[in-house]
């Protein structure tokens, strides 16, 4: 008794839960410039943890393993950025040529306003050297700002790679951390809690991988289509950038596009390259990622959008990158959690019955709200008797028998107004 007078309720447990949620996002806010590093540094780890053990099994030190892995994950980035940065030069020796296309192109732009819309070529002109002003009298603030960029991007070329070692190095040390953090929960959930965070943003991250080597080959194939110079290095950068969901593959058209536009002599070809991307956009959306990533990270493309913008408004860019991860390690940590287990339902994918056309109808049933009246629909009923004579004499009957309705559907009942009017009697 005196355990049911002292139990809170939900709505309080709840509050509670939200409220220790908001002062958790505004200490990762303060704390972003610490904060991100690590998150990198965690999925960087979780990445790296398969090829971390296969070093292990081969008789290699844990600690020598854990140097390995970060040491072959920085050659592999080191990679990316060398082919990159040698492409970038190679265009770049065709600067000049590229230039006057450009200026070609905006020649004709510009003929095309005055004849169409009828400015005139100083109005243009005006408003070039307008914004040519406020951009130099921003100059210094750009430059302070790029420079903190940097810094801060050195910074974490060196941070970054430190704690991922020393997060697989040190990662059972960490798992009973947590076991002796939540001292008061069984300890077999905590363990199943981690390993499916694990499982899940490992899976994303893979997954990612895998789709992002699928896109960036499509993505070349369909601009070596289109004749267009520098295949692999659009089609692998476009790649790059689906790092931010949704949003990448459609950014990364822009640039060769815009190559497109500037080097050949028709604009249909640009065109087509924003085409191309689109439909490499939709494959990667509808077929490629679901049947890579599959089930495993089950998050609805509603709470995905809304947290990728929260996640941004929070870290800036970085935050569109790691938004995904941290929304699929919030829900299964709210799946364990009874108190945020509805949030976490929230997040979640819809079941196929909440997508059907009687849906409504079933969920109300579910809950107890309505129940199933009586058909008063005539059913007709299809009876088949087959009768199997033995050589013993004795026989052997089967019949069944098949129910036939009129309609699929029955309207349903309110349950209120049938206590209200048993009420009234």
């Amino acid at each position: 008794m005196e355990n049911n007078d002292n139990k809170k309720p939900y709505s309080f447990e709840l509050a509670s839960s939200l409220l220790a949620l908001t002062l958790i996002l505004a200490l990762m806010y303060v704390t972003q410039g610490v904060l991100l590093p690590v998150i990198f540094s965690i999925l960087i780890a979780i990445s790296l943890y398969p090829l971390a053990r296969l070093f292990e099994k081969i008789r290699l030190g844990k600690a020598f393993a854990a140097i390995l892995a970060v040491i072959v994950s920085i050659a592999v980035i080191s990679g990316l950025a060398w082919f990159i940065v040698y492409e970038s030069i190679i265009i770049s020796k065709d600067a000049s040529a590229i230039t006057q296309k450009v200026m070609a192109v905006l020649e004709s732009g510009q003929k095309w306003l005055e004849t169409t819309f009828g400015i005139e070529r100083t109005e243009v002109v005006e408003k070039l050297h307008e914004q040519t002003n406020k951009t130099m009298e921003n100059a210094g603030s750009m430059l302070s700002s790029t420079f903190g960029s940097i810094g801060n991007i050195l910074a974490s070329a060196i941070l970054v790679p430190l704690l991922s070692f020393f997060l697989l190095y040190y990662r059972d040390f960490f798992r009973e951390f947590f076991f002796k953090a939540f001292r008061s929960s069984p300890q077999h959930k905590v363990n199943e809690v981690l390993n499916k965070i694990y499982n899940v943003v490992q899976s994303y991250l893979v997954g990612l991988i895998t789709v992002m080597g699928i896109v960036a080959v499509l993505n070349t194939l369909g601009l070596m289509a289109l004749g267009i110079d520098y295949a692999w290095f659009f089609g692998s950068l476009a790649s790059l950038l689906m790092l931010l969901p949704y949003i990448g593959i459609a950014i990364g058209s822009i640039l060769p596009a815009l190559f497109a536009l500037a080097i050949k002599d028709s604009a249909w070809y640009a065109v087509g390259v924003i085409a191309w991307f689109q439909v490499v956009q939709f494959l990667e959306g509808n077929i490629i990622t679901p049947n890579i990533v599959g089930s495993k990270v089950s998050i609805n493309p509603l709470m995905a959008i809304i947290g990728i913008l929260l996640s941004g408004m929070l870290f800036g860019l970085a935050g569109l990158i790691i938004a995904l991860p941290l929304i699929a390690t919030l829900k299964v940590i709210f799946d364990a959690n009874p108190n945020m287990e509805a949030i976490g339902f929230l997040i979640g994918e819809p079941e196929k019955d909440h997508l059907k056309r009687n849906s409504t109808q079933q969920l109300l049933m579910k809950w107890g709200i309505v129940k199933m009246p009586k058909n008063n629909k005539n059913i007709k009923m299809d009876v088949d008797v087959h009768i199997e004579n033995k050589s013993s004499g004795t026989s052997n009957s089967k019949i069944s028998y098949t129910e036939i309705n009129e309609s699929e559907e029955i309207p349903y009942k309110d349950l209120s107004k049938d206590e209200d009017n048993e009420d009234h009697k």
